[in-house]
């Protein structure tokens, strides 16, 4: 096998627009900036909204008879 082929693999800083940041490993040198983080997904936080396009989920809720 080749040596010295490899790229890096260092610790690098992941930062978030939210102000979240922690540190991983990557073979990207520089500091990487996301624009979302578990800390602000509405999936992971719990605030996850429902958007009512064409009034599809209003439909669902007429036809089997979900209350709001």
């Amino acid at each position: 096998m080749k040596e010295n082929i490899h790229p890096r693999y260092e610790e690098v800083t992941v930062k978030c627009h939210c102000g979240n940041s922690f540190v991983t490993r990557s073979t990207q040198a520089k500091e990487i900036t996301t624009e979302i983080c578990s800390q602000c997904h509405p999936y992971f936080t719990g605030k996850q909204k429902l958007i009512d396009t064409a009034g599809r989920i209003e439909r669902f809720r007429k036809k089997y008879g979900q209350k709001q």
